[in-house]
């Protein structure tokens, strides 16, 4: 019994120390002391439980966080996600706004979000696909792990055959909204400087890779709200497995 509280007390210094230069919070404290003293989590709950358990969370989670990303706005009003012009070719905004082209930049970064929001319409069939070939011992580990388990383990499992699938769409969506139409003048007005460093970003690469980073936080923001709010927990099954 002395081990057991000495460890416990280790665990609570620990957690502390970790927030000594952040606004202690209780609550987390709580939740970190729990995930620690509560190894088993899912103990008692069938195989079957918590595979579906784990699939009818990162179901949910994806069609909301698509949703999400594919309104009008979702990106570019999102200031957490929204695509900012090509950090690589910053020289090139700050050329163009400098010769009264502010405009046109603004209508650029406008497009490339809109092409993010466009192509996101599909990504929900193609993050729950992706789920369905998770095993036991995959949704045993999410479901004891941090609160972004499962955004890590579909962001590890999943990113290459998504971008794979997501480059044909974003480049679709660059046509449809004409993104080039808006980019061509800014950085034809910036290579037109002798000395400028000339660049030329692959678009359709920067806009593949910020919308999944977009589409991934958004998932991960459903996976903690799923994992902490009975609110969100709105099957018997999700009750069942993060109620437990």
């Amino acid at each position: 019994m002395i081990k057991k509280i000495n460890n416990f007390i280790l665990v609570l210094l620990l957690i502390v120390s970790g927030n000594s230069f952040a606004q202690f919070d209780l609550n987390n404290l709580k939740k970190d002391v729990n995930n620690v003293t509560n190894p088993n989590k899912g103990a008692g709950l069938s195989n079957d439980d918590i595979v579906h358990g784990l699939k009818d969370a990162l179901t949910i989670g994806s069609n909301n966080s698509s949703s999400k990303a594919a309104q009008i706005d979702g990106y570019f009003k999102n200031p957490i996600i929204k695509i900012p012009f090509p950090p690589d070719a910053v020289k090139v905004e700050n050329t163009c706004r400098s010769v009264g082209m502010g405009d046109q930049v603004d209508k650029f970064v406008l497009s490339m979000n809109r092409a993010a929001e466009d192509a996101a319409t599909s990504s929900a069939k193609i993050f729950v696909d992706a789920v369905l070939n998770m095993s036991f011992s995959d949704a045993l580990g999410i479901l004891r792990g941090p609160n972004d388990a499962a955004t890590s383990y579909l962001r590890k499992t999943t990113s290459d055959a998504l971008k794979a699938k997501f480059k044909p769409i974003i480049q679709a969506s660059i046509d449809k909204v004409d993104v080039m139409k808006y980019w061509k003048p800014l950085i034809n007005t910036y290579n037109k400087d002798p000395f400028a460093k000339k660049v030329n970003p692959d678009l359709n690469e920067y806009i593949c890779q910020k919308a999944l980073d977009g589409l991934f936080y958004l998932l991960s923001q459903e996976e903690l709200k799923i994992r902490t709010d009975p609110i969100a927990q709105v099957t018997d099954i999700l009750k069942k497995v993060f109620g437990s």
